[in-house]
């Protein structure tokens, strides 16, 4: 008969945690170090230097003068001084308004149709994608030309259908939209999500509507629509987001082609928030107004966006 052995009690002690060790935990900091050196140079030391220049009063060439909240106040309050802000303000919300949706509904026409392709989708899709990664600079020019008034190819179309021409660069009232018509063109980012997001929709679902005698619009709206959901919510928060910064298009087709004389349109009516912003730090010698109407905007920008979480439905229904 075989002894019981004694039972051994381990030390109590420190546990070994898994994890990196020394060599490893180096190693991982060498490797993100090249991006937290990006991180700190390239976003946090300029946000924080225009943080402090937005309460002062800053021209780049003199020594920075600290006025404290006045930037901020006049621009909310004096007219006088700042007469073309809150027509920024305006003209950026009515062009967020206008060209979101557009661009939104325009991808996913295009996603439905590419989805419904069988042969050829990857060309078309190549093609649709080719105006966002087309230099904004010729974009401007190549859609200035198609709205001459004159000579470009939009009112070429639409007198061959009876509709008199339009002068849509210097007519307030059709800036814009001309402009909202231009982003919903470059809406292949958005087209691509939402042709993932098509794609992700099990095949079994699209199945048991067509059984149940669905016809395709209402396998539209009572399947993909709602499948799409997080989709659309997370294009919609993208979209107002880059739509309220919108600068370089709007640059580009009002600087005359050589950036000498941008005024934001007639009337200011193409003057976007982030092109004022632009004209006050580099055309009106205002560095530090410039920074206090970059840190409105996103205040903002944080204040829209919570606002689409809070009340906007994310979930798939």
């Amino acid at each position: 008969m075989v002894a019981d052995r004694p039972t051994v009690t381990p030390r109590p002690g420190r546990r070994r945690r898994p994890g990196f060790g020394g060599s490893d935990r180096v190693i991982g900091w060498l490797l993100i170090a090249p991006a937290m050196v990006y991180f700190i140079v390239f976003l946090l030391y300029p946000a924080l230097a225009a943080l402090y220049y937005s309460f002062t009063d800053w021209n780049l060439r003199s020594a920075p003068n600290w006025v404290g909240l006045t930037n901020y106040t006049d621009l909310l309050f004096d007219d006088a001084k700042y007469p073309h802000f809150w027509q920024s303000v305006k003209v950026t919300l009515q062009y967020t308004l206008i060209a979101v949706p557009l661009t939104m509904g325009t991808a996913l026409c295009q996603a439905l149709l590419l989805n419904a392709i069988r042969r050829g989708s990857n060309l078309f899709r190549l093609l649709l994608f080719l105006p966002v990664v087309t230099a904004e600079t010729a974009v401007g020019a190549i859609w200035r030309w198609l709205y001459d008034p004159q000579y470009g190819l939009i009112n070429v179309f639409l007198g061959l259908v009876g509709i008199p021409r339009q002068n849509w660069l210097n007519t307030p009232e059709l800036v814009i939209p001309a402009l909202a018509f231009i982003a919903a063109w470059q809406c292949g980012i958005s087209m691509i999500i939402y042709l993932a997001g098509l794609k992700g929709i099990p095949s079994s679902i699209r199945e048991a509507a067509i059984i149940d005698g669905a016809g395709p619009v209402q396998r539209f709206w009572k399947v993909v629509v709602p499948m799409l959901r997080p989709t659309t919510f997370y294009l919609l928060v993208t979209g107002v987001i880059a739509a309220l910064q919108v600068f370089g298009l709007v640059y580009v087709i009002f600087s005359g082609g050589g950036g000498r004389s941008v005024t934001g349109g007639p009337e200011q009516s193409g003057l976007t928030y982030v092109l004022h912003l632009y004209l006050f730090a580099f055309r009106y010698d205002a560095m530090g107004a410039a920074c206090a109407m970059s840190f409105i905007l996103l205040t903002f920008i944080m204040i829209i966006t919570a606002l689409q979480f809070r009340f906007v439905k994310q979930e798939v229904s």
